[in-house]
């Protein structure tokens, strides 16, 4: 398996540290805002990375930390006149369904920033002591200087990073370079030896991996933009903290655009993942950017996700037949496809030319090709369940029965039970009006020993 790793600019062949045993750690979300499609093309990425490797065998343990002290958090807790705690917690649990609803698997372990205070001030003492970092007036900042790979994982020379330096209103640094570890922080600050104060970010990241998987990992990632300052910053305070190498594989992903701008919410350009999920289902999104490879960037477009949509639904409207539990897939042609595809730095785009094959062999009714289609189909984390109706599509199913029966109904029990009553009594006219009623506008029904189901084309 070969995977791009940002800090050697090229692909290299994955060797886990411990055999087949996995450490990996994904930068989580700062917890003050509803989560967006930029945050669902990371997290989805991660995921299938994760249930990939799993897939293959190994033992993988997925560390994704939750930020919940923050700049951002403080100033919507003033706003609102409520706790940083009442804000992170609130919108942590937004997150949390968010990422439910995509279909992402939790991570093995999610610690908060909050709860690994300790190891922070831990790792910061340990950094002054050895003398990469200094206290100043209640702040404590980190010597980029004396860390002679600085610039590495980002390719900036350090005379270049130096032209741009600049030192804040009311920092005090022995640098313009320097980055702070800990800030002072009188208001919502945490007893330390430096003072009533908070952690940087950075230092957030490489306590919490310590303490969770150890001084050194074999898979770091996150997006494109953590590159710098945060990822280099993380390398720098955990080798110079724990004298040894801090991560093997670097993993990137590339960035959602909207009319070639990089989406977010300082552009304000940003379309939350529950908006998204009004329109689109988690397997459409979850489509939409596996298309792509993961480290390219990703244009946001009606039209691609309407792509993607129709995509989906061939995937998840494939003839489904019992699945073979004793077949064996690794010995099949489609596994060596799929792995091939995934196995050179996750080629998703040419992994899901192998499910629709797989979809158009179970639609011919090919032994197996079902139960191949949904195991590869679920390692990429799509859902094979039939979708449900929406509250838009039942409101739809509603007034279509209405106008092709001309009288009024208020809910979907309501025909139902009228259907069950006319095929009781084999009024076979106004069954047929209500099955052609919903099937021209994309719902079909499906009866089944537990009662009839309504569901999606």
């Amino acid at each position: 398996m070969q995977l791009f790793n940002t800090y050697a600019g090229k692909l290299e062949e994955f060797k886990p540290i411990d055999d087949n045993k996995v450490k990996m750690y994904v930068c989580g979300p700062t917890v003050y805002d509803y989560a967006h499609l930029g945050h669902a093309r990371c997290y989805i990425t991660w995921d299938v990375l994760y249930r990939y490797l799993k897939f293959k065998g190994y033992d993988v343990t997925y560390c994704r930390n939750v930020t919940d002290v923050d700049d951002k958090i403080l100033k919507k807790a003033e706003k609102e006149n409520k706790t940083p705690e009442e804000v992170s917690q609130y919108w942590y649990k937004q997150f949390t369904n968010s990422m439910n609803k995509l279909n992402n698997l939790r991570p093995d372990i999610e610690p908060f920033a909050t709860k690994t205070l300790g190891e922070m001030i831990s790792m910061v003492k340990d950094l002054i002591s050895k003398g990469y970092a200094y206290e100043s007036n209640g702040d404590v900042y980190f010597r980029v200087k004396k860390f002679g790979k600085y610039g590495s994982l980002s390719g900036q020379p350090i005379d270049q990073l130096e032209s741009g330096a600049r030192i804040a209103v009311g920092e005090q640094k022995e640098d313009p370079l320097d980055f702070a570890l800990w800030k002072k922080d009188e208001k919502f600050g945490y007893n330390s030896p430096w003072g009533v104060g908070r952690p940087g970010w950075h230092i957030e990241c490489s306590a919490m991996s310590r303490k969770y998987l150890g001084k050194t990992i074999d898979i770091h990632a996150g997006g494109a933009d953590l590159i710098f300052p945060h990822h280099e910053n993380e390398i720098a305070q955990s080798e110079c903290a724990n004298g040894c190498k801090f991560v093997n594989y670097w993993l990137h992903n590339g960035f959602v655009t909207i009319n070639k701008e990089k989406m977010s919410k300082s552009l304000g350009n940003f379309l939350t993942i529950d908006d998204m999920l009004k329109n689109y289902d988690a397997n459409t999104l979850r489509l939409f950017i596996l298309t792509n490879h993961y480290r390219m960037p990703v244009e946001f477009s009606d039209e691609a996700l309407s792509s993607a949509q129709s995509g989906a639904k061939r995937l998840v409207n494939a003839k489904q037949t019992q699945i073979n539990e004793n077949l064996d897939i690794t010995s099949t042609p489609e596994y060596k496809e799929f792995c091939e595809a995934m196995d050179n730095d996750l080629n998703t785009s040419k992994a899901l030319a192998v499910l629709f094959d797989l979809a158009t062999r179970a639609n011919k009714d090919e032994k197996d090709a079902y139960t191949k289609l949904y195991i590869l189909g679920s390692t990429l984390g799509f859902s094979f369940e039939k979708a449900g109706l929406s509250k838009e599509d039942t409101q739809k199913a509603v007034q279509a029965v209405s106008k092709a029966l001309g009288q009024n109904f208020s809910s979907m029990e309501e025909i139902l039970e009228l259907r069950k009553k006319a095929r009781s009594e084999k009024n076979w006219d106004i069954a047929d009006k209500i099955r052609i009623s919903l099937d021209e506008i994309g719902i079909i029904l499906k009866d089944t020993p537990d009662g009839t189901k309504v569901e999606l084309k």
